[in-house]
C-alpha cells in the first residue's frame, strides 16, 4: 500500500499523540471524521498500522542492558530457532539476515550476569550453531519512522 500525504499527516499525529480521538485528529488535520476513519481502517486492513501500544523505556522497569546477537544456526532450522527464541521473554525481536549470521537478535537483560543466563538461553536453543554478542552501550538514534512520514507527507518519495 502507498501512503500518500494525508495519511503521513495522520499517522505522525498519532505518533506525537497516540491517545488522540478520531474526531480530534479530523479536527486537526482539517477533514471529515469518516476521513480519517476509513484511512485508519485501510491502513489497519493493509496491515500498514499494527497497533497502538504504550512506548516503554526499558530500562525503567528494570531492563538496562540492550545487547545484539548474531546467531549461525543449522541449515534448514530458522522456523523452529525463532520459535525458541520468541519464547525467551528478553528477546525483543529477531531478524533473518544475510552476510556472516543467519538471525539478528536483540535482547534486554537486568545486569551482565543476567545477560550471560539469556544468553544461555539463546545458546541452548536446538539448531543455534554459534553466537557473537555485542553490548549496546547507548542508542544515538532510537527506532524511528517520523521522517520517512516527514517526507511522504511533503509529497516526496
Amino acid at each position: 500500500m502507498e501512503l500518500d500525504a494525508l495519511d503521513a499527516r495522520l499517522l505522525l499525529l498519532l505518533t506525537d499523540a497516540p491517545r488522540i480521538g478520531v474526531l480530534e485528529c479530523a479536527r486537526r488535520l482539517g477533514v471529515a471524521r469518516g476521513t480519517v476513519q476509513a484511512r485508519l481502517d485501510r491502513m489497519s486492513a493493509s496491515g500498514v498500522l499494527t497497533g497502538f501500544p504504550p512506548e516503554l523505556q526499558l530500562d525503567a522497569v528494570g531492563y538496562g542492558l540492550t545487547a545484539f546477537a548474531v546467531l549461525e544456526i543449522a541449515q534448514g532450522r530458522r522456523g523452529e530457532v525463532a520459535q525458541a527464541l520468541a519464547a525467551i521473554d528478553e528477546v525483543c525481536e529477531v531478524h533473518a539476515t544475510t552476510g556472516q549470521g543467519d538471525l539478528f537478535v536483540r535482547m534486554v537483560a537486568r545486569s551482565n550476569d543476567d545477560l550471560q543466563r539469556v544468553i544461555d538461553d539463546v545458546v541452548g536453543v536446538p539448531g543455534v550453531l554459534r553466537t557473537s554478542t555485542s553490548i549496546a552501550l547507548s542508542t544515538p538514534v532510537a527506532p524511528r519512522v517520523r521522517p520517512l512520514l516527514e517526507r511522504i507527507a511533503r509529497g516526496e518519495r
